[in-house]
């Protein structure tokens, strides 16, 4: 029989194992863009970090470890990951680059890769120089090879990951599936990257538009929902005949199972979102899309969609459940106001909503507050959705990146605006921000959120420099944005993060994790 003193001995014991728990255990997977396939960008397990000890005296820059190229994707984290016999368990960040090559590094120490390959699997294949296409050498060079972020499937112990070759001449898009622990090709992999659709829109021939990768850019981060892979993917350069196209692939297989096109009748409609991922709803059976600039003719018993959200089902084929356009799209495509400049993030029902809510906002800067129960779909007087928030209170300078949310709050940076913050009460946003930070950011950003619970919550995000000046990594409470906590320009020569563009933050195990263009960057307690 246990007495009180005996229970209070094992409960005291019981704390100590969990104090001298290995960081592995602690640690929490980030296993696709923006954290959860609803793009919240919150890791809720966050012991380590907190607003008390992230400052310029014990925070900063801890090692970084050199890669290939350009890193566009967001890292992902594996914790406590088991590699072979010979180098046992680790927690593993896996960055992919412009080179394609991906590469797993341990994530607590400086060294080489764990492992490191490269998916130019065909001999003389190369990355894509960006001087085949005009304009972007800017935006992605010089080479493009892999942009969009991976996703890990954890159950099977697989990284997908999408590459871009040029090989004789020739454009090619190539899902791969990777043993996680190997880097070692599975399932038969990699696939070509093809698809056809009827239609009459641009760049048909005979009735039928066929995905075409001198066209295409697979930007947006992949998504893995109930056993399928999406890939989704728009604009390459401006005087191409694109579309935006979303391809599902059976996660065990590699076979192609569904394809959606967004202006089969008509063109433009991308999916890029600054690197955005497609949203998938918390029960599996719905993917969201926000598309640019394009075609739009649904209101009237048509299949283009260009500038809306976009609801589609996971079986059968990816049909069209339902939709929201702005009353302005027209408006919107002639100015060069993509919508789908941004990301899509769902507001989950703890928010005190009713049902759930997607959130948005592209480059016009209007933030959506919609239902996913009945979009709104067009009409030309007015938007038929739950909230717009306009105006100096909304995103300033218009949206190109996605919400974050942290509890019971929504927090989104437009083009050179505040990064502000919003509450939420009754599943609505307040009408203006409650809070917003310091500083401006230049080319808008995508925030990530680390808390423990719904204590000592951090907005980490990344502050992209026009002229040539390296990116800042800026750190704030996440109660009220006015208090920088930490940027990295406050101890430049011990924390410099670097060049960056739309990088978006991985937070784990006290650790911060940001790619750049020519580093995985590592920032944590000193």
């Amino acid at each position: 029989m246990r007495t009180p003193t005996c229970r209070y001995h094992l409960l005291s014991v019981l704390a100590l194992i969990l104090v001298l728990l290995p960081a592995a255990v602690q640690a929490q997977n980030v296993l696709t863009w923006h954290n959860d396939k609803t793009r919240t960008g919150q890791n809720l397990n966050e012991t380590i970090l907190t607003p008390a000890n992230v400052n310029s005296t014990q925070f900063g820059k801890v090692f970084s470890d050199t890669v290939d190229g350009p890193i566009y994707a967001q890292p992902l984290y594996a914790k406590n990951l088991y590699l072979n016999a010979a180098q046992g368990r680790h927690n593993v960040v896996v960055v992919a680059t412009q080179n394609d090559s991906v590469y797993a590094f341990d994530a607590d120490a400086a060294g080489p890769p764990l492992w490191q390959v490269s998916l130019l699997v065909v001999p003389g294949s190369t990355a894509v120089p960006c001087t085949d296409f005009d304009g972007i050498c800017s935006a992605l060079g010089p080479t493009i090879g892999v942009t969009s972020t991976p996703v890990i499937d954890p159950t099977t112990n697989t990284l997908y990951v999408v590459a871009y070759t040029k090989e004789n001449g020739s454009y090619v898009d190539r899902l791969h599936a990777l043993n996680l622990s190997t880097g070692a090709e599975k399932f038969g992999g990699p696939v070509i990257i093809q698809a056809s659709v009827p239609g009459t829109g641009a760049g048909n021939v005979g009735g039928m538009i066929a995905f075409d990768p001198s066209a295409q850019l697979t930007r947006p981060g992949l998504l893995l929902l109930g056993g399928v892979v999406y890939v989704s993917s728009g604009q390459l350069h401006d005087d191409s005949a694109f579309h935006g196209w979303l391809l599902g692939y059976n996660a065990a297989t590699l076979q192609q199972v569904s394809v959606f096109m967004t202006t089969p009748n008509g063109n433009k409609g991308a999916l890029w979102g600054s690197g955005a991922g497609p949203v998938g709803s918390p029960d599996g059976k719905s993917v969201y899309l926000m598309t640019g600039d394009g075609t739009f003719d649904a209101d009237t018993g048509g299949t283009d969609y260009g500038d809306s959200f976009v609801k589609l089902g996971t079986t059968g084929g990816l049909p069209v459940l339902d939709y929201f356009t702005p009353d302005d799209q027209t408006m919107l495509g002639n100015d060069d106001l993509d919508l789908g400049a941004g990301g899509p993030m769902i507001m989950d029902q703890s928010a005190g909503g009713k049902t759930f809510e997607i959130i948005g906002a592209g480059k016009e800067g209007i933030l959506y507050v919609i239902s996913t129960a009945n979009m709104g779909k067009y009409s030309s007087t007015s938007n038929h959705v739950l909230q717009t928030v306009t105006g100096s209170n909304s995103v300033g300078g218009g949206g190109i990146g996605t919400p974050a949310y942290f509890n019971h709050a929504v927090y989104f940076s437009g083009w050179d605006d505040y990064m502000k913050m919003f509450t939420v009460t009754n599943g609505l946003l307040s009408t203006a921000p409650v809070s917003q930070t310091p500083i401006v950011f230049q080319v808008g950003t995508t925030p990530s959120i680390s808390a423990n619970g719904s204590t000592n919550g951090i907005v980490w995000a990344v502050k992209f420099l026009v002229g040539g000046r390296p990116s800042v990594l800026c750190a704030f409470n996440a109660s009220n944005l006015s208090t920088m906590l930490y940027n990295s320009n406050q101890n430049v020569t011990r924390d410099s993060l670097g060049f960056t563009y739309l990088a978006v933050p991985t937070i784990s195990n006290g650790k911060v994790y940001v790619g750049t263009f020519n580093a995985l960057v590592v920032y944590g307690l000193l």
